[in-house]
């Protein structure tokens, strides 16, 4: 499935930048760099490599992931491992490129391969926003779904897992970057209802449904969680710090995090 390509006007393309700067600043958890219109777009020569050239890159940003990682954790990870948490990255920073701006505004952006790319060195993005358009949550499963279908197509070969798994990840992936978003703005509860609404189950290719739940914790409090249907992998790196909704994480020690 791929994203019809048409020409941009500039204040459609100020609009969504506009957008994307808002996003940006909400807790500081998106790196991406905004391209204006008449910017030269990073080259592949200077490190860069475009999510239209996925196929032809992922060897370098892999070997770079596993180089970042070992020096961060002091640990060499296993290629797989490299591979599965740098798409993690990827997926999660694509669809909030895609949700943020259906969440914020109610506009779809129809995000082109060829106007995302990503540094080697560091795994930071950057964008050229293109157009947006109005739309409900069928819309946004249709954007994501077509955008993120080559970058899984390039990755399936080095993170050992198929079809059903990679999108596993991209539904986890999706719902966190709303839910993240919910949160950042103090809305938590609306943020998981909008993800519910958007993978309410049976809407392939996503595996699954957004699926929140409450736990019961201290003092008559309770706190929203969800159990990830895929894995970024993280326990191959951190084995005694899971994610806190990896199905690995017991309810009793999501709630001693949550609550500490």
């Amino acid at each position: 499935m791929m994203l019809q390509m048409t020409a941009v006007p500039p204040h459609a393309a100020d609009r969504l930048a506009e957008t994307y700067r808002q996003l940006a600043g909400i807790g500081g958890g998106l790196r991406v760099d905004l391209m204006t219109s008449g910017q030269p777009f990073p080259k592949r020569e200077d490190g860069w490599v475009r999510a239209s050239a996925l196929a032809g890159g992922v060897d370098a940003l892999i070997a770079a992931e596993a180089a970042r990682i070992e020096a961060e954790h002091g640990c060499a990870p296993r290629m797989h491992v490299a591979a599965s948490r740098l798409l993690h990255h990827y997926l999660w920073s694509a669809c909030l490129l895609l949700s943020g701006p259906w969440y914020l505004t109610g506009q779809v952006p129809r995000l082109r391969p060829e106007d995302l790319a990503i540094e080697v060195s560091t795994g930071d993005l950057a964008v050229r926003p293109g157009v947006a358009e109005p739309g409900g949550e069928r819309e946004l499963r249709e954007a994501v779904a077509g955008y993120v279908e080559p970058a899984l197509d390039a990755f399936q070969p080095y993170v050992k897992r198929g079809p059903r798994a990679l999108w596993g990840m991209v539904t986890d992936d999706l719902v966190s970057g709303i839910w993240y978003l919910g949160r950042m703005l103090d809305e938590e509860e609306r943020a998981a209802e909008v993800a519910a609404a958007v993978l309410p189950g049976d809407t392939p290719p996503f595996l699954g449904a957004a699926d929140f739940r409450r736990l019961p914790g201290t003092d008559g409090r309770t706190h929203l969680t969800r159990t990830r249907l895929g894995c970024c992998l993280y326990y191959a790196i951190r084995p005694a710090d899971t994610c806190l909704t990896c199905p690995r994480t017991g309810d009793a020690e999501r709630v001693r995090r949550l609550e500490a």
